[in-house]
């Protein structure tokens, strides 16, 4: 029972700072670790011991999961170059900085110490990713540092695993080297497989409580087949979870990615912050067992602050020092500067090191100490990285993504699917379908680009939107549908099971507009600067604005005594006209009537550009 209650107050207690971080926007990872550490020194909190099998088999596996169905391929593959040069080159650079520094300070031998170098070496993906999240980093940015704390886990663990193995006799260079490939082969190996296996099974399953069911045992999957052959099973999860992440939308139903996406937020939130007290609670036994040693306190503190500087050092070293080789050989275009700095000083250590440290054997020398040291390792990359990081980002001006250019994006990507959704209801009509369902699909599938453009418009609180109007109504709609259900069942007349089955198609409903209504509260930045084009006559034809001889109205609108939305230029004759989202839709029926290929947006602050014919945009 005593741990059954200590569960639920570690979690209790992790959500309630992890609140409490967001609530004033500071860091997640230090809050909890810190009230970890501050209650590790109250006297009814009993002291931690935690084996590593724990932090490795209960944590890591379905951490570096559910990162990693999230993980783009396509940007990995971008990417690969610098990952590999982080996850390994630098995890491998750092092992060996650090056990240089640790054998000249410390009477341990050098295998102890690159031991040591190994558990400090990768920078944690909880950390960079709760610091990312926060401070909004450069998108490329973001990807790198989560991409490469997906692999370097691997790399630290297989090196830690050598080191341990020459502790106990000589390993040679070679051994080494083959050891590492068979850990990154047979891992990155048991990943695909497992991941067609999991495949196979996804696409005979369509009830989403078994298919997230499937999806908790994943990480699980990968990461035991793996290790039991002495392959890397971080490697095979995150491979595992990148390639079912990448194929769920054609392995998956809808209902079952959307359970998927919800249980593992969940996992994720309650995993990431737990870790971070356990940290903290870990602190008390570990100072006081280093404190006791042989070693003297002076020897013990100029150790630990060395041991920090090193770490953080190795990082700014390699990432330029690389990116300098890198472009003298002519590999690609210089990266620049300001990246470089946010990338080196991204390396707040986590969850990883405090497992790994816990691998060390019991007849180590000074153990305690380097499990003291490992400690201050995560506390100072979390405390001096962590806490600096988002000021650094602000100082050297980096650019956030583009709030206003992600709805553009977002809009474009929709209006493009809303073209084929309309491209293939027009193939399947027969001539016994009724003309009454076919509008309202044409409605239904429209709302969603048209509701997404609205958002790139003007802002003025007087505008009332069709779909804002739509969303005001229906929920009022659903609101008193709701009622009407629930006084159903407090009358006791119809099967419970009926009623669950109708609430839940009212929430489903509701749900997606809440969804656009999030969606609706973000204040977007004007457009000022054009996006980027793609290659099409027509935007490249036409011209960036022309000028029209009449005021700022759509003039058909006018007429038929409408309320247009927004205002589209035609960029062939300068005629002015609503945009899909008004009732009139008159700047799509211009293009239908004149032809003209391209119209531009009039709102005040907007610069893009739409070709009809291709479905571009620029």
């Amino acid at each position: 029972m005593h741990v059954a209650i200590g569960l639920v107050v570690l979690v209790a207690s992790a959500a309630a700072l992890a609140a409490l971080a967001r609530r004033f926007g500071v860091s997640e990872p230090l809050v909890l670790t810190v009230g970890g550490v501050a209650a590790s020194y109250l006297p009814f909190v009993p002291e931690i011991h935690l084996e590593p099998e724990i932090i490795l088999l209960g944590f890591l596996p379905p951490l570096l999961y559910t990162a990693a169905i999230r993980t783009s391929l396509v940007d990995f593959r971008a990417n690969v170059r610098t990952i590999a040069l982080l996850s390994v080159g630098l995890v491998l650079f750092t092992t060996f900085a650090v056990a240089i520094v640790v054998w000249w300070l410390l009477p341990v031998p050098f295998a102890v110490a690159v031991a040591l170098g190994a558990v400090v070496a990768p920078p944690d993906a909880v950390a960079a990713t709760a610091v990312a999240r926060r401070i909004g980093m450069p998108r490329r940015i973001v990807t790198i540092l989560e991409d490469e704390s997906l692999f370097n886990d691997a790399t630290a663990l297989v090196a830690l695993r050598t080191a341990l193995a020459a502790t106990a006799g000589t390993v040679s260079v070679w051994e080494a080297g083959a050891d590492f490939l068979l850990a990154a082969g047979g891992g990155a190996a048991v990943g695909v497989v497992v991941a067609y296996l999991l495949a196979m099974l996804r696409r005979r399953i369509t009830d989403p409580v078994m298919d997230t069911t499937l999806s908790f045992l994943a990480p699980f999957a990968a990461y035991l087949p793996a290790e039991s052959i002495h392959a890397s099973g971080v490697i095979a999860v995150v491979v595992c979870g990148m390639i079912l992440g990448h194929n769920a939308p054609a392995w998956q139903s809808a209902a079952s990615r959307i359970a998927e996406r919800i249980n593992w937020r969940t996992i994720q939130f309650i995993l990431e912050s737990a870790v971070f007290v356990l940290i903290g609670l870990q602190v008390r036994g570990i100072v006081e067992g280093a404190w006791h040693s042989d070693l003297d306190h002076a020897t013990l503190v100029w150790s630990a602050l060395a041991v920090v500087a090193v770490t953080m050092l190795a990082r700014p070293i390699w990432v330029f020092g690389s990116s300098l080789v890198s472009h003298s050989l002519g590999n690609g275009a210089a990266v620049p500067a300001g990246e470089l700095v946010v990338v080196s000083w991204a390396g707040m250590r986590g969850v990883v090191t405090l497992a790994a440290v816990l691998l060390l054997s019991e007849d180590t020398p000074l153990l305690a100490v380097l499990k003291l040291l490992a400690l201050v390792v995560v506390a100072g990359t979390l405390l001096v990285q962590g806490t600096s990081l988002p000021w650094l980002v602000r100082w050297l001006r980096l650019r956030a993504p583009s709030r206003a250019e992600d709805a553009l994006q977002k809009a474009n990507v929709l209006q493009q699917a809303t073209a084929a959704g309309l491209a293939a209801l027009d193939e399947h009509i027969t001539a016994d379908t009724p003309p009454g369902v076919v509008q309202t699909l044409r409605d239904r599938v429209s709302w969603k680009a048209n509701a997404a453009w609205e958002r790139l418009g003007r802002a003025e609180s007087e505008l009332v939107t069709p779909t804002a109007e739509y969303r005001r109504l229906r929920l009022a709609m659903l609101r008193a549908e709701r009622e009407s259900v629930l006084r159903v069942r407090d009358s006791g007349t119809v099967d419970y099971q009926i009623l669950q089955h109708v609430l839940g198609q009212l929430d489903l409903e509701e749900s997606i507009i809440d969804r656009f209504d999030e969606a609706e509260e973000e204040r977007v930045e004007p457009l000022a600067a054009p996006v980027a084009e793609e290659v099409c006559a027509h935007l490249r034809d036409a011209p960036l604005v022309r000028a029209h001889a009449g005021p700022d109205e759509c003039a058909e609108c006018v007429a038929e005594g409408l309320a247009w939305v927004h205002l589209r230029m035609c960029l062939s004759c300068g005629h002015v006209a609503c945009c899909d989202s008004s009732p009139g839709n008159h700047a799509s029926k211009h293009h239908g009537a004149s032809g003209h290929p391209v119209m531009r947006s009039v709102e005040p602050g907007e610069a893009w550009r739409w070709c009809y014919v291709d479905e571009l945009l620029g």
